[in-house]
């Protein structure tokens, strides 16, 4: 099992930015040499983990066409005795767009930002209240790209020790943090699927005790642990 620290994700994130970008549909391809993931068999996921609303999604083969917004998210890496953990976000029930959902705190990049970290940063503080200067950014995940037409850019940023969050009431729920040592384990990284338009979707998700990480939070987390191992 990876016990990383923080140097030794410094130094595994240098360029890791310019590998190719995780695309929906990445899923159906394993991990190099981990059987586990390979031999995975995808189940539907229970109906509640998709949240409380709907979003009609695009064919496929259109995902790359489409991914052209940018946007970014903060991956907010948490030093605690116990070990490290990974900060995360339920998305607010009344939200129009994916609504009840687990999330990094994350957006739509704004003219104003300088770069896809000020725009990580920049939402984690509007979002959950995090003061940029807490954060020691170690680098950047490859892009995520949507079918929803956005391109991601997962920022790691490092957090020895984590002030008292303001969450914002209007997109955030709730904030709860998850180990790291159990995101970054391939034991965990289910293969699910769900049912769309008559066809089948496949996708990653992260069961943690009552919370389903789905979708594009469990893609970026899964392709976290594929740069690590690289």
């Amino acid at each position: 099992m990876i016990v990383p620290h923080r140097d030794w994700l410094a130094e595994r994130l240098v360029d890791a930015h310019a590998l190719p970008a995780y695309v929906p549909g990445d899923v159906r391809v394993p991990v190099p040499g981990d059987d586990r993931e390979a031999s995975a068999r995808p189940t539907p996921l229970p109906a509640e983990a998709f949240g409380t609303h709907r979003v009609a999604l695009p064919p496929v083969e259109t995902a790359y066409d489409l991914a052209r917004i940018p946007a970014a998210v903060l991956v907010p890496l948490v030093a605690r005795p116990s070990g490290t953990t990974v900060l995360l976000t339920q998305r607010a029930s009344h939200l129009k767009r994916h609504a009840g959902q687990i999330a990094f705190p994350g957006g739509r990049r704004d003219p104003g930002d300088a770069s896809a970290r000020a725009t990580a940063l920049r939402e984690a503080r509007e979002e959950v209240g995090l003061d940029p200067a807490r954060v020691q950014v170690l680098g950047e995940l490859p892009d995520y790209r949507t079918r929803t037409g956005f391109r991601v850019t997962p920022v790691v940023g490092w957090i020895d020790e984590l002030p008292p969050l303001a969450p914002d009431p209007r997109e955030v729920a709730d904030v709860f943090e998850v180990p790291l040592a159990f995101v970054l384990d391939p034991g965990n990284h289910q293969r699910h699927y769900r049912e769309v338009e008559g066809q089948r979707r496949h996708f990653y998700a992260l069961c943690w005790e009552e919370r389903y990480i789905w979708g594009a939070t469990a893609a970026m987390l899964v392709n976290f642990h594929r740069v690590l191992v690289r």
